[in-house]
């Protein structure tokens, strides 16, 4: 048998041009992209054109937009890509192009370009190919033409791996965004409770350079000095409120933000179960009518602004009243950052109602407790993915109408396990930034774990000193 080239599917293993001897009048060619944040974003890093207001996420919401708009000459590159990788192909020499922009584009669309050959010329091997994108609502964004000279001889070339973009947030971003909330606030007094190794009582000290904190290090003194004088810190100037072990340091630091000493409390080496314990005892003066909560407020590169992530670290299995309280306390935390109407979504592994998994059951009564006031200063929907949550693009394809999918502000978990997972994952692997608090009681707990970085602690603590100052006003 004679020997066959192997098919080629779609282009995506390999390049395969057309000559011009090969080119018919009226031959075609077209690919279709759903178009991204990311890709506008890219652009827009490229040209150093961001459209102004129109790439602002936020006014973009205020005007009931899902999606950011784009420059149109995204639609052109996607006019290049057929002409370079299927008519002609490699080879052909791109003379130029006439263009007319017809309609916006937006993050979600669905973009058909497609170019048709419609004038020949043999002499020059030249080409004239009519060119259109249009959008997933039969709307034509771009029409016109590219002229090329196609190519002589065949060309087969394998495709290579492109190299991976990633597309960062450089400014206002992570701990300095949360750190400039309360620049100007003055520094609180705030319960180190049991620091006794070095990475924490660096973050404490770090946090007094920082003017957030006045601290009180509430824990064995000998210890404390030990830690310090090993580590190189000078402790000159620091209160100290000498007890004998941890549980006696949980004690006391409770008994210090009871009686007004003090406006937060900063975990240290003690156990997170441990401070707790004595946070939520029926004698330690702490307790509200809410339930305690955490809540991680987190900025990864790939969503445009800060996100609550709740409850992740404190309730294991919240029941449906427990929920409504974590969902509570995130909206005052919201509320206190600058978030006027923040966007609740109630994260199941689907979007839609199922007897079978509680968690989505929870997501509409939650939704309801909302649409009847029990649950004030925000706009609930769930059940929603985590990806109709956070991708317009996702919500759209899934039919999902709302106003929170693809721009939410908090995401509540279905239980500590998920969230707690959801949470690391973005941090170590989505290259987040993270800080955690926890609310529901009368002053604001910083948890931190003894794997955070220095900016985690410290915007951690941001939070906290934003919230204590909140509470002079609107104690909890």
């Amino acid at each position: 048998m004679p020997d066959r080239k192997p098919m080629i599917a779609d282009g995506l293993t390999a390049l395969e041009n057309r000559t011009f001897d090969e080119i018919a009048l009226g031959d075609g060619a077209s690919m279709t992209r759903r178009l991204t944040v990311d890709d506008i974003r890219l652009l827009a890093a490229l040209t150093g054109f961001d459209g102004g207001d129109a790439l602002d996420p936020d006014a973009a919401a205020e005007a009931h937009l899902a999606e950011r708009l784009s420059h149109g000459m995204l639609g052109s590159a996607l006019m290049a890509a057929v002409l370079g990788t299927r008519l002609p192909g490699p080879g052909a020499t791109h003379l130029g192009q006439e263009l007319a922009f017809r309609a916006p584009i937006r993050a979600g669309d669905t973009l058909a370009t497609s170019v048709e050959v419609v004038e020949r010329d043999p002499a020059s091997r030249r080409l004239r190919l009519s060119c259109r994108c249009i959008n997933q609502d039969g709307t034509v964004v771009i029409d016109g033409h590219a002229d090329l000279i196609a190519p002589a001889e065949k060309r087969r070339w394998q495709r290579t791996t492109l190299p991976e973009v990633r597309l960062a947030q450089t400014a206002n971003g992570g701990a300095t965004r949360l750190l400039d909330l309360v620049r100007g606030l003055d520094a609180v007094q705030a319960a180190a409770v049991h620091p006794c190794d070095a990475l924490s009582l660096s973050a404490v000290i770090d946090a007094r350079d920082a003017g957030l904190i006045h601290p009180v290090l509430v824990a064995p003194r000998a210890r404390l000095e030990t830690v310090a004088a090993e580590a190189g810190l000078d402790l000159s100037g620091i209160a100290i409120e000498d007890v004998p072990h941890s549980h006696a340091a949980a004690e006391r630091s409770v008994e210090l933000a009871a009686g007004g000493r003090v406006e937060l409390l900063v975990k240290g080496s003690l156990h997170t179960d441990e401070l707790m314990g004595a946070v939520i005892s029926a004698k330690g003066g702490l307790r509200t009518k809410r339930r305690v909560t955490h809540c991680f407020v987190m900025q990864t590169p790939a969503y445009p602004r800060p996100f609550i992530i709740t409850d992740a670290a404190v309730n294991i299995a919240p029941t449906l009243a427990e929920k409504a309280d974590i969902v509570r306390n995130a909206v005052d935390l919201a509320h206190a950052m600058g978030v006027e109407t923040p966007g609740v979504a109630i994260l199941a592994a689907v979007e839609t109602i199922s007897p079978n998994m509680p968690a989505t059951l929870d997501a509409a009564a939650l939704c309801k407790m909302a649409d009847r006031g029990q649950i004030a200063g925000a706009v609930l929907d769930g059940p929603l993915a985590f990806d109709n949550a956070v991708s317009a693009a996702a919500a759209q394809v899934k039919g999902i109408v709302s106003p929170v999918a693809g721009r939410a502000d908090i995401l509540v978990v279905p239980d500590l396990e998920s969230g707690n997972m959801l949470a690391k994952q973005l941090e170590y692997l989505g290259g987040a930034d993270t800080a955690g608090i926890a609310l529901g009681a009368r002053v604001p707990i910083v948890l931190t774990s003894r794997a955070d970085a220095r900016d985690t602690r410290l915007a951690s603590c941001a939070l906290a000193v934003m919230l204590a100052h909140r509470y002079r006003t609107s104690p909890p």
